[in-house]
């Protein structure tokens, strides 16, 4: 058993449930053009939330939940992290996307992944979707100027996931820390910082309470 990795696992799942309830709670203020953009947003914090809830059987409870682990774990960086940055690109820029338009991206992010894992280049579709995903995070904040809330929660995000993904790819330990550990609590962090980003872009039109 690897008790520290079931500790930050369950951190990082607590994180993103917190997420997924403040967004869920969100919607309601939000239009209806702005409604799949934020459900896609629900998703792609539902995803590591999961991922992170069957690593803390994996690690504190019984291994042989590795083989669901490193499905959901999969689900997470190739569809979570890309519709949170699409759903930001769309909440920053006031963009209305149908849902068919979403459904099609969503589908498009399946088919991508199928094709490059076919011809062996997953690591390398992964890094440049993170990478893409994380322009749009960043992109959407700098528009939101001269709000330099959006703009500097945008930029501390990507910089939070920039450094998880740097943990992520070594094994082993920094200091007494595990690599995957620390990349557990970097994301613990950068989870929430996006979820207030994404509930402080405008949107199409939030609805007046009352």
């Amino acid at each position: 058993m690897q008790y520290s990795t079931a500790l930050s696992d369950a951190l990082l799942a607590i994180a993103c449930a917190a997420c997924a309830v403040l967004i869920g709670q969100a919607r309601g203020r939000y239009s209806e053009g702005d409604q799949p953009a934020l459900f896609c947003a629900l998703l792609g914090v539902l995803m590591p939330a999961a991922a992170a809830s069957i690593g803390v059987l994996r690690y504190g409870i019984d291994p042989s939940w590795q083989a669901a682990h490193l499905w959901l774990s999969q689900a997470s960086s190739f569809l979570g992290l890309p519709l949170l940055g699409a759903a930001a690109l769309a909440l920053g820029r006031s963009w209305q996307w149908s849902r068919p338009t979403w459904g099609r991206i969503l589908l498009g992010l399946c088919a991508f992944f199928e094709l490059f894992r076919q011809f062996g280049h997953l690591q390398e579709y992964r890094l440049a979707l993170h990478l893409a995903s994380l322009a749009a995070i960043a992109y959407a904040g700098m528009v939101q100027w001269p709000r330099r809330g959006p703009l500097i929660v945008s930029l501390a995000a990507t910089g939070v996931f920039l450094l998880a993904g740097l943990a992520s790819a070594n094994d082993g330990r920094l200091g007494p820390v595990r690599y995957i550990d620390l990349f557990h609590g970097l994301l613990a962090l950068g989870y929430p910082l996006l979820a207030w980003l994404l509930l402080n872009l405008p949107g199409i039109r939030t609805q007046q309470a009352g």
